[in-house]
């Protein structure tokens, strides 16, 4: 089967470099507003060290309406406000957007489940040796749920790459643009499963990276 993946390298080599580009600036900004987002979550709950009711049901409630949107429909429904907000609903500023707020929201959930893994009795130590609320939280809490967090922006990452092939959809590139135009509508299986093996490669190295680094922190 003749395939033109000789004359594509240059485009494919582009692609590759804008999803990483996409997907590194998306899960920096994602998993910084995560954090803060899944904190907030943790510490307002009843019997947190920050406890109030009224803030948590209304983070609650906007994280459990937006995460379980697909993430081809999120951005679209998001395309006004990334267009307010970086001036353009088409492009990889767009998708950019679309995919740190989705992986702000998937994030936050996994920052709250993984506080939940540290001891109380730990943080209580903490306050009883009279240390603040906001020194708890920075220097005992982020810290003992580290490993265990590590460990879920490693799935985050995973499927922040899963959803950059969505990039396409308003303009955007990536790899999974490539591979629709160049392999999918030009019915080049060489080209499309050649992409598929680079997407692999990346999803691989970054887990193997996390799970490492995981090992790491947990055996300090």
């Amino acid at each position: 089967m003749k395939t033109r993946l000789p004359d594509l390298w240059g485009l494919l080599w582009q692609a590759f470099y804008e999803t990483l580009y996409m997907v590194g600036l998306s899960l920096l900004i994602g998993t910084l507003i995560g954090l803060l987002i899944g904190l907030g979550l943790y510490t307002t709950r009843a019997g947190g060290l920050y406890a109030n009711r009224p803030v948590y049901v209304v983070i609650n409630f906007v994280v459990n309406f937006f995460r379980p949107i697909p993430f081809v429909i999120f951005i679209g429904a998001v395309q006004p406000l990334a267009r307010l907000v970086t001036g353009t609903g088409i492009g990889n500023r767009a998708i950019i957007f679309g995919l740190s707020l989705a992986a702000s929201f998937m994030i936050s959930r996994v920052v709250e489940q993984n506080l939940f893994s540290v001891d109380p009795g730990v943080i209580e130590a903490s306050r009883a040796m009279g240390a603040s609320r906001l020194r708890t939280v920075a220097a005992v809490l982020i810290p003992e749920a580290l490993g265990p967090l590590i460990l879920g922006l490693t799935f985050a990452f995973v499927a922040v790459v899963d959803a950059s092939a969505i990039a396409g959809v308003i303009g955007g590139g990536g790899l999974g643009k490539f591979s629709l135009t160049y392999g999918f509508h030009q019915f080049d299986t060489i080209v499309t499963w050649t992409t598929v093996l680079i997407i692999v490669a990346i999803v691989q190295l970054g887990q193997l990276a996390g799970n490492l680094l995981s090992r790491k922190v947990m055996r300090r």
